[in-house]
């Protein structure tokens, strides 16, 4: 379970410059404030920012942000980004219910989701990142030849996930229950934090790719 509360983290995320403060300001915006028109990549839910962190890396010629939304999480990727400044890579902490009014339409070229949390409760379906309502956030946001990843070890998660694309008006260019096991997908396969922990206790991680 993540740690919600450390003190002094809303301050230091306040201060921080690797953090977008009004991010509704950037709104249709994100390449001037990049500064190039490369395309940008979103991660809803990054944690500790190591997954975001490691693409930014590897490819600076594409923007990313990271968005989180519990401030003691955001801060070890701010410490992340203290020890190896990227220019490509910004962070929001927002709520992803929000996520239409920090980006345009269209204006997002990929989207990854991992390990979000999976609201086991029925009555919280709707809050499920990958749920029918957030796909049509998505919808909207996304560019249409544009895609969207999502990892998790939750099986009950990923059926419903994958249970949701139809309804949703979304197509599975790649669906696997077993990621690991499938040396063509590993090719270039960043790990998050929760991905090296489940993984090393035998725990199978599911994966799909996904278009309107």
């Amino acid at each position: 379970m993540r740690l919600r509360n450390i003190t002094g983290s809303r301050e230091v995320i306040g201060e921080s410059i690797y953090v977008v403060h009004e991010p509704e300001e950037a709104k249709g915006k994100w390449r001037e404030l990049f500064g190039n028109g490369n395309e940008l990549h979103i991660e809803i839910g990054m944690g500790k920012g190591q997954f975001i962190h490691a693409l930014a890396a590897q490819n600076p010629d594409i923007n990313y942000v990271g968005i989180e939304k519990y401030s003691s999480v955001l801060l070890r990727a701010i410490q992340k980004m203290e020890q190896e400044e990227l220019p490509n890579l910004k962070f929001i902490r927002m709520d992803a219910e929000d996520i239409e009014k920090v980006f345009d339409t269209h204006e997002v070229d990929k989207i990854y989701l991992n390990f979000s949390d999976p609201w086991p409760k029925d009555r919280h379906a709707k809050r499920r990142l990958p749920s029918k309502e957030f796909l049509g956030r998505y919808d909207k946001i996304l560019k249409p030849q544009g895609n969207l990843e999502f990892k998790t070890d939750n099986r009950p998660l990923f059926d419903f996930a994958v249970e949701q694309l139809p309804e949703a008006g979304w197509v599975a260019d790649v669906i696997t229950y077993d990621l690991h096991s499938d040396e063509k997908l590993m090719v270039g396969n960043i790990m998050t934090e929760y991905e090296e922990k489940f993984s090393s206790i035998g725990n199978p991680i599911c994966k799909y790719i996904i278009h309107r």
